[in-house]
């Protein structure tokens, strides 16, 4: 039976839990399993390297550093803007998601509100899983080879 190797894809169910037990994100829920190509950098670093081996079938559970997962929380992506006009049309509450445009690069970025005050509010450009170590449950469902070409 093969085994995964880097640049085949993979088609898994997991179940993504964080350090004090709870639910994260699961595929069960979804009904369908997750696929994407192994090195592609399609999902985090700690995922990949931990499905590097197994065969079809194969049942892990694994604990991914916040390093391989999502990264450390970065202070810097924590921004307090003053209330604008067009701010205030995206009628932001608190757990809400925007993005907007990132006045240095021109990217695109998704920010969450943490925070509202009478004059700011807070925005954490940071992912919701960044500095929290993660435990994945995987189970490998099917192993799709590159095609020879």
């Amino acid at each position: 039976m093969s085994k995964i190797r880097e640049g085949d894809s993979v088609k898994i169910h997991y179940v993504c839990k964080l350090e004090d037990g709870s639910v994260f994100d699961s595929s069960k829920t979804k009904g369908t399993p997750l696929q994407f190509s192994i090195g592609a950098g399609q999902v985090i670093k700690g995922l990949e390297d931990a499905l590097l081996g197994m065969k079809r079938g194969e049942t892990k559970t694994v604990s991914i550093s916040s390093e391989d997962g999502y990264g450390d929380y970065d202070y810097n992506k924590v921004l307090v803007v003053k209330r604008t006009p067009e701010l205030e049309q995206a009628n932001p509450s608190v757990g809400q998601v925007l993005q907007m445009r990132n006045p240095d690069s021109g990217e695109v970025i998704q920010v969450t509100v943490t925070h509202q005050g009478e004059e700011n509010i807070t925005l954490d450009g940071n992912h919701p899983l960044s500095g929290k170590n993660l435990i994945f449950e995987v189970e490998v469902v099917k192993i799709i080879k590159p095609s020879k070409q």
